[in-house]
């Protein structure tokens, strides 16, 4: 098949020459040039030679809808002729933002929830930004200024701006940039596979993790604690799925101490695990909750913070002491993100897109466990339509590749040989994440393709080259 990387065309030049791409092996990038997709069609894509790609992570984890959802576009168009700009300041609101607010609390997973607000922005970033900032706000509000540090996980993914990027714990977003920010902490991520002890269940593992939790809050006092963010399913981090009743265990420890749950859904949000919320799956009660990515199915970019009514109650309070609530974007519930997100909950409803997912995603979980066992294979693992294989050295020893061989990012290029598009995460963690509307059809063709890619690292791997 020929790509982008063996035929540099005008545009990638250009690219090349001027463009500085987030997330990238910059120098590779020089010499290989891009892959320059120019349209979408349903869960595919097209490259400017014409190539079609199954695209197995919906983009980056969010076109749930596909890349060619004509309602979406309508709604956009329509909301562009009629008020394509105004702010949400100084007591304003753009119309849509009135209904997406009413259609947001009927998706609330929780009844605190519910009874509280939505604050908007336009990326999952910045709602964990505001989380950050929020906490903070909160507890000098309530005359904590002590209480203001925030609990974080290993492997966790929140964001890049600079404080959702302390809270995230991948090395490489700190590296160079100066972060963590003072006042992130940090545990273990509940990984089973990666961090279980020889001859450890996953009940003991959770006890770990417990006691591990508890003796952080121990060290630095609970009254210096304000928060603790974590993704239902770590996503970025290696597609982390935690062991039974490790929610529930760390839940109590933390309303035992009176430290905040955010609930990062910025992925899981919007049905990708079978449910509306991984909130919903693993039983949290979050005080605050971001949202993005599949709420506008990343036509346009938008997010959310949902807040406890608690919180608020006591924002408000404070924000009228001072004058006004100090915080907002100029993009701050756009009507054309609103727009689009409306009409992106309507489809989820009137198409039944959840139910869709329930059916489907047992093919997609049954066939990625038909790779366990594999020669360099160590873990496959996944709920809903997220599932990750964890490519391994030896798997029998859970040994990984060395990193520097590059064996994630070589099943990457065979994949995408074979026209399909997924992602290698840190760790040689291959994951896969398409669109909410893929077929069953749809999931064999991506499994097959998947597994010529997998045939082929196998040779390369041997091959010792």
């Amino acid at each position: 098949m020929t790509t982008a990387t063996l035929d540099v065309t005008a545009a990638g030049r250009s690219d090349i020459a001027h463009h500085l791409h987030p997330y990238t092996q910059l120098r590779q990038l020089e010499r290989e040039g891009p892959l320059v997709i120019v349209q979408g069609d349903g869960v595919h894509v097209i490259d400017e030679h014409g190539n079609r790609y199954l695209e197995g992570m919906a983009g980056l984890w969010c076109a749930s809808l596909g890349f060619s959802e004509g309602r979406l576009a309508d709604a956009a168009a329509r909301q562009m002729r009629q008020l394509p700009y105004y702010h949400s300041f100084s007591g304003k609101v753009p119309g849509p933002v009135t209904e997406l607010v009413a259609a947001l609390m009927r998706w609330a997973p929780t009844p605190a929830l519910q009874a509280g607000r939505v604050l908007f922005a336009n990326s999952g970033s910045e709602s964990n930004d505001t989380a950050f900032k929020l906490v903070r706000y909160y507890n000098n509000a309530r005359g904590r200024p002590a209480k203001k540090k925030i609990i974080a996980r290993q492997k966790g993914y929140h964001g890049v701006t600079a404080a959702a990027a302390s809270l995230s714990g991948l090395p490489t977003m700190h590296q160079h940039f100066d972060l963590p920010l003072p006042g992130v902490l940090r545990v273990s991520a509940p990984h089973f596979y990666g961090n279980g002890l020889a001859g450890e269940t996953e009940a003991r593992f959770v006890d770990r993790l417990v006691q591990e939790l508890e003796g952080l809050i121990d060290q630095e006092g609970a009254d210096t604690i304000a928060a603790f963010i974590a993704e239902p399913v770590q996503g970025a981090g290696g597609v982390i799925i935690p062991p039974p009743g490790y929610f529930e265990r760390v839940q109590a420890v933390l309303k035992r101490h009176d430290i905040l749950l955010i609930a990062d859904e910025v992925i899981t949000g919007f049905g990708r695990l079978g449910q509306p919320f991984g909130t919903q799956v693993f039983g949290l009660q979050p005080d605050m909750m971001t949202v993005a990515k599949m709420m506008t199915s990343a036509y346009v970019p938008m997010s959310a913070l949902f807040v406890s009514e608690a919180i608020y109650q006591t924002v408000a309070d404070a924000s009228a002491a001072v004058g006004t609530f100090g915080h907002g974007y100029t993009y701050s519930g756009h009507p054309l993100a609103c727009a689009v997100a409306l009409e992106t909950l309507r489809i989820y409803e009137s198409d039944d897109v959840i139910g869709h997912v329930q059916r489907v995603a047992p093919r997609l979980q049954a066939g990625l466990q038909r790779l366990a066992g594999h020669p360099i294979v160590g873990q496959v693992r996944g709920l809903g339509l997220i599932g990750a294989i964890e490519l391994a050295e030896d798997p029998a020893a859970r040994k990984p590749f060395d990193p520097a061989r590059g064996v994630g990012a070589y099943f990457v290029r065979r994949a995408q040989a074979h026209g399909l598009i997924v992602r290698v995460l840190g760790g040689d963690v291959i994951a896969f994440s398409p669109p909410l509307i893929i077929t069953e059809a749809q999931i064999d063709d991506m499994l097959e393709r998947a597994g010529r890619a997998l045939a082929d690292t196998l040779a390369w791997v041997r091959s010792g080259a």
